[in-house]
């Protein structure tokens, strides 16, 4: 990414040049990202195609002004960090589903970061809806207490991280780095499979100053640190305002799950 790409992204999650590739800088970019840039899965209900480059994933983020998937969001924030300095490595994530069983291999993609002299490293993910705040101390086996809970990196038997929120397993994180196109496979069965809860529903989301807004189908969701929450079903004509009000996300037509099976 050149430099005016770059400084075309930070207009787009609102925020300064760092004058360092440094903990501090990746912590604002972090949740200036969270704040601006949707978790939402459209593309797959508009029929549009999802390419994983860089240049395709920047694209979406900056010039169409979309969100994404974790394969779309942390791809195009890796580039971005890459572009200012960071060390970045991809990493491939299982997700803990029902029961606790583990989702297929490269489910999820995250990142792991450190600073231009050498600091860290962090696990930044801002790809997986409702997580944390903030990137966190990759080495750390404690408690890691942020605004967006408890989270804790705990070593497997196997050499692999559990990564838990609030005392439940998230997803279970490989260490070996990854290059973009090994999630090609798992991104196209997230698309096309009739068991992908992406396949199965509609989701767009964004963390906000007070907490979180939602669009999960026709149904508006607002929830605040303190525990608030406020629903409401949409009716005609109001979805594609409140994808353009709330998340700054312009369509022509209505997103629509299609049948399944």
């Amino acid at each position: 990414m050149d430099s005016t790409r770059a400084d075309a992204y930070l207009r787009r999650i609102g925020a300064a040049r760092p004058t360092a590739a440094d903990a501090e800088s990746l912590r604002t970019l972090h949740l200036r990202h969270l704040l601006t840039v949707p978790f939402e899965n459209l593309s797959i209900h508009l029929g549009q195609d999802i390419v994983l480059t860089d240049t395709a994933l920047v694209e979406k983020v900056v010039g169409a002004e979309r969100g994404g998937f974790c394969y779309e969001l942390n791809g195009a924030f890796a580039a971005l960090l890459r572009s200012l300095g960071y060390g970045v490595d991809l990493l491939a994530a299982r997700v803990f589903g029902d029961g606790g069983l583990l989702g297929p291999p490269y489910d999820h993609l995250a990142l792991r970061v450190t600073t231009a002299d050498g600091g860290g490293p962090w696990l930044a993910d801002i790809g997986f809806g409702r997580h944390s705040h903030y990137p966190l101390d990759y080495g750390s086996r404690a408690d890691q207490h942020e605004p967006g809970g408890v989270f804790r990196i705990a070593e497997t038997a196997e050499g692999d991280l559990d990564v838990s929120h609030d005392g439940s397993p998230v997803y279970r994180l490989e260490q070996r780095p990854r290059a973009l196109g090994d999630f090609e496979a798992t991104c196209w069965w997230q698309r096309t499979s009739p068991t992908s809860t992406f396949r199965q529903s509609l989701v767009c989301s964004r963390l906000t100053g007070t907490g979180r807004v939602t669009l999960s189908g026709r149904k508006l969701v607002v929830t605040d640190h303190e525990g608030g929450r406020e629903e409401r079903e949409l009716g005609d004509g109001e979805i594609l305002a409140a994808y353009r009000e709330h998340f700054g996300i312009a369509l022509d037509r209505e997103p629509a799950v299609a049948p399944v099976g």
